[in-house]
């Protein structure tokens, strides 16, 4: 009997150190497996630094599930619906979110525009007052419509006195040309298209004067769902952020590759992506200023100091000054009844987050 339980002993003893060890081997091995995340971009060079970032699994922890979503309203209704995690688009939309309560808030200010973002009438327009009583192109609900809106009031036009048409880009390119619209703000590559095939076209304000530069208020931006962003405290939202910089640090180091690497995944022209983000080499040689880690985190205000790249001319925490500008014109052009408190459209988690863990990037 004795010499039985010695047996049983030992054999239990190696049957539970095995399965200890079965144990250890799977968590570890679930410990290590990236976590998936979920973002969604329209096809825009802008946007196209989350391509490098998985390209090159510049963060491990992390497996970017990227797809290409033309309607960033539908990208931001998946997250809301919590089947998106991320989305990039356009800076204008925070505003918009707080007054739904949709639980999707930006996080981020990424690419000031610098000469991308173009307002561009027909020949026979000789100024903005010409445009009393017709129609011109713009995305409703978009920056394009408040830069429209502030261009005209700014030319002594009313909002009221014009007819905005909400046209995508491919039909405002083509409503130009053709005449159904007398002018539209297109940017690049449609800013181009629209020149060489319109004999005779005006443009008649760029992002690239430094009003606009320093007002920022053209400007790519990301998204992140609420659960998203307080998940793990933040853990998982800064790693995609520092991700997303990480990616725009591969491209200023290797700017040939990573513009091949962007051109492939959007289907651009390589000389595409070189008109609207450059060619890594000069600050703002494309028709925007992409900022790296530093001046986001300073326009966010997280950090000390103002964005330096390019000299636009912007200051340490002027996100609130554009939300509170974006607020002004979507209760002017009837989007929203009130201006949201910048805190229900806007986190700055993940920025903060990132910044504690001592992360520097470019």
């Amino acid at each position: 009997m004795k010499t039985f339980q010695t047996a049983f002993r030992r054999h239990f003893g190696v049957f539970a150190l095995l399965l200890a060890f079965t144990v250890l081997v799977v968590s570890t091995a679930n410990a290590a497996e990236p976590k998936k995340v979920r973002v969604a971009l329209f096809s825009w060079p802008g946007y196209a630094f989350w391509f490098v970032a998985k390209e090159k699994n510049l963060v491990p922890e992390i497996d970017l599930d990227i797809q290409i979503i033309e309607d960033p309203y539908q990208s931001f209704g998946l997250m809301s619906a919590g089947k998106l995690d991320v989305a990039s688009s356009t800076a204008e939309y925070a505003p918009l979110a707080a007054a739904e309560g949709n639980g999707i808030k930006m996080v981020a200010y990424t690419n000031p525009s610098h000469g991308t973002d173009q307002i561009i009438v027909r020949p026979e327009i000789e100024s903005a007052e010409d445009l009393k009583g017709k129609s011109v192109a713009v995305l409703e609900g978009g920056l394009t419509q408040i830069y429209m809106g502030i261009w005209l009031e700014q030319n002594g036009v009313s909002i009221d006195d014009v007819k905005f048409t909400n046209l995508i880009m491919d039909d405002a390119m083509a409503a130009m040309i053709s005449g159904q619209v007398a002018g539209g703000e297109f940017w690049e590559p449609y800013a181009k298209n629209v020149k060489e095939n319109l004999d005779g076209a005006k443009v008649m304000a760029t992002s690239a004067t430094p009003f606009w530069a320093k007002n920022g208020l053209l400007a790519d931006s990301m998204y992140m769902r609420d659960g998203f962003v307080d998940e793990d405290g933040g853990k998982w939202a800064a790693l995609t952020l520092k991700a997303y910089y990480e990616g725009v640090k591969y491209w200023r180091e290797h700017p040939e590759e990573a513009n091949k690497i962007m051109a492939d995944a959007l289907g651009f022209e390589i000389e595409d992506v070189e008109l609207v983000i450059g060619d890594g080499t000069e600050e703002n040689k494309g028709g925007i200023v992409v900022y790296g880690y530093s001046d986001g985190a300073k326009f966010m205000g997280v950090v000390p100091g103002d964005p330096e790249l390019a000299a636009l001319g912007q200051k340490n925490g002027q996100i609130k000054d554009h939300y509170d500008l974006v607020s002004d014109w979507w209760v002017k052009f009837g989007l929203i009844d009130d201006k949201p408190a910048f805190e229900d459209g806007v986190s700055l988690t993940p920025f903060e987050v990132l910044a504690e863990s001592g992360y520097e990037g470019e």
